[in-house]
């Protein structure tokens, strides 16, 4: 039997000394855009942590970095009420309203303007204790919101101890999908023809609400905090000076700027309309507010808005051009995607002439047809988009995706309720490449440096026909083609090794099977235990799994059953491909059974106890209800006790738990 690492002092040692260490290295990366070591160091040390925690899993707290890659499911998110209003601002719309705001102002005080930008993102409350992140909720209706906890400890820059141990501090932020992340999330959707996000805001407002925490963890989130709710332990008189302070705690704080005259904040207002081009993230305004605490009391609040502030909008750029062509992608599901093809215009500093047009269903509903004069924008100034039809041309005719797929020529069609047209013909060119790339994928079987232009590269030059042929390129091969040297060719022949190795949720997400995702593929994994028993599974046995219904259970079935698909996944096993889970149910003592883990168990960290359930065939949710069976309290185990012993439900302890897994998790 293997040993022990290092002994249990040793161990938690290092392990505490890591969860700093690693937390800095975030805070440097996250929050100031400084990284002081590389992604290979990091990850060595997110190994070590990860090694010292599975041999010492008592030890793991609420501040481990590990925490931060989500998986906790919910089925509801409870209610919080706002011991402090979140409150909202007015909107103005013009300059001359800038000017009005401030002779309102100067009849009572004489202020300093601080002047930042308006992140458009979801408005967020954070709760900390000693120092520790206790509690995050959504501003809901500004007094009562949603327990957003689980999905806010996943966003990298929400610091899980602050840098001061604060009897209590409680503050305000707005988290935001960042463009690149936005446009990732766009791409994706569109490949498997899903819904497509509107905006970055409505896709940080939906990420938010993941009912699986592993799923916000993936949307790439980030956070600008912008206000201190209130504080024990310390005294402040200015917003300029709440700001300084947050940033002392380790909090990503908003970029504040003081000015003692209105043409000053107005004429930075306007930079900041100039400048949010080359923001990270989307702004649709800025935010003029008084910087002194004493003075906002002066002027107070009507019953919606403090008299202290107001949002300034900013109108959104859109220009008018040409449709000249509609173009038609396939992507690795076969969806067809149509793409608007135009005459360039300047929008948001560069130069775009194309857009995609997602599905027939938008196409419909814009009634865009070939020679239109339409209306574009750039969504989160990053992703051009049709916003409309401003004049149709004489005898034009409304516009009909082709029932034949552009690259392989066999039938495309509509299934169902799907938006998306698809391409029926397994063996197309176009989706077998999308395919390969997609099982790269980082997500997916992780295949560092394998992008679209390298398996293009390789596809091009006949190496490669599917995924399973990545693992029989050689050494010899990638020298012939452009570009590639001995370092690059080795590189990329270590990192198909190493994929290996991956666990088999990974693989199953990288087979490309419609509808299924990553939290899809890990419960499927959970259950089989194996990709081999998953392929053995029917229908009945699918659906038996939460979150499993029958149009996703006969996907499953219905990929496996291909005979390109079996003789790709006998490949992939020929060549040494991992299909074991290790992390698979081992029992079906629990089947059927719901709990909720509330408090602080003596020994259990709540993820052990999570996974000791869930391995025994139960199931782990972050409220009571009357569907729960089971309520596992600890220590200050609070509003879910109380309300479990109001429906009447069994409560048990930790030792009752451990009791009735009777040693078989």
């Amino acid at each position: 039997m293997k040993g022990k690492i290092m002994n249990r002092e040793e161990a938690k040692k290092r392990l505490y000394e890591l969860y700093e260490i690693v937390e800095g290295h975030n805070y440097r990366y996250y929050v100031l855009d400084d990284p002081d070591i590389d992604d290979y160091e990091y990850d060595k040390l997110m190994q070590e942590v990860k090694a010292i925690e599975g041999e010492y899993p008592d030890l793991v707290t609420p501040l481990s970095p590990t925490r931060r890659v989500g998986g906790f499911a919910l089925t509801t998110f409870e209610k919080v009420t706002h011991t402090v209003q979140m409150g909202s601002l007015q909107d103005v719309f013009s300059e001359e309203e800038l000017y009005a705001f401030d002779n309102r102002v100067r009849q009572e005080v004489k202020p300093v303007y601080a002047v930042e930008p308006k992140i458009d993102g979801l408005s967020v409350s954070l709760e900390y204790r000693d120092g520790i992140f206790v509690r995050g909720s959504t501003r809901g209706d500004g007094f009562i919101g949603e327990d957003i906890t689980e999905n806010l400890r996943t966003i990298r820059s929400v610091p899980l101890k602050i840098n001061e141990p604060l009897p209590f501090i409680e503050v305000r932020g707005e988290v935001y999908m960042p463009r690149a992340s936005f446009a990732k999330l766009v791409a994706e959707q569109e490949e498997n023809g899903e819904k497509i996000a509107k905006n970055p805001r409505n896709a940080a407002a939906g990420s938010l609400r993941q009912k699986d925490s592993s799923v916000t963890a993936s949307r790439g989130l980030d956070i600008f905090i912008f206000n201190i709710q209130q504080i024990e332990g310390k005294t402040l008189s200015s917003h300029h000076e709440s700001l300084e302070y947050l940033k002392k705690l380790g909090f990503k704080v908003v970029d504040d700027r003081l000015y003692d005259t209105i043409d000053g904040a107005v004429e930075r207002i306007r930079e900041i309309g100039t400048e949010k081009r080359s923001y990270s993230y989307d702004t649709d305004g800025a935010v003029i507010k008084i910087d002194d605490f004493s003075q906002r009391d002066i002027l107070g609040s009507t019953s919606k808005v403090p008299k202290w502030a107001v949002a300034f909008k900013y109108p959104p750029e859109e220009k008018e051009t040409k449709l000249l062509e509609i173009e038609i992608n396939v992507g690795r599901t076969g969806a067809l995607t149509p793409v608007a093809i135009f005459e360039p215009v300047i929008l948001a500093g560069t130069t775009v002439s194309r857009a995609s047009l997602h599905n027939q269903d938008i196409i419909s509903q814009l009634d865009i047809r070939l020679g239109d004069t339409i209306v574009v924008r750039k969504a989160g100034e990053i992703i051009p988009e049709v916003v409309r039809v401003a004049s149709h041309e004489k005898n034009s005719e409304p516009y009909t995706i082709p029932e034949i797929c552009p690259v392989c020529g066999h039938k495309a069609e509509k299934t169902g309720d799907e938006a998306a047209v698809r391409c029926v013909n397994p063996n197309c060119k176009a989706q077998i490449l999308r395919n390969i790339i997609h099982f790269a994928s980082r997500d997916a079987m992780n295949i560092d440096g394998l992008g679209e232009a390298i398996v293009e590269q390789l596809a091009e030059s006949e190496l490669i026909e599917n995924a399973a042929d990545l693992y029989r390129l050689t050494f010899e091969q990638l020298l012939t083609l452009p570009n590639f040297k001995e370092k690059s060719a080795n590189n990329l022949l270590k990192a198909i090794e190493n994929s290996r190795n991956t666990e088999a949720d990974r693989l199953v997400f990288a087979l490309g099977i419609k509808g299924i995702g990553r939290r899809s593929a890990e419960l499927l994994c959970k259950h089989f235990g194996s990709l081999d028993e998953i392929m053995k599974a029917d229908v009945s046995d699918i659906i038996s799994i939460d979150s499993f219904g029958d149009v996703l259970a006969e996907s499953v079935v219905s990929a496996f059953k291909d005979v390109d698909m079996i003789n790709l996944v006998n490949r992939l096993k020929e060549y040494g491909v991992n299909t074991a889970y290790s992390n698979a149910v081992t029992g079906d003592k629990f089947n059927g059974l719901t709990f909720v883990l509330t408090g602080t168990l003596p020994t259990l960290k709540r993820e052990q106890a999570k996974e000791m359930i869930e391995k025994l065939g139960g199931k782990c949710t972050g409220s009571v209800s009357k569907k729960t069976d089971y309520v596992v309290a600890g220590e200050a185990a609070g509003s879910k006790l109380t309300k479990a012993e109001e429906l009447g439900i069994k409560v048990i302890n930790e030792e009752e738990l451990l009791a009735m897994c009777d040693g078989q998790a």
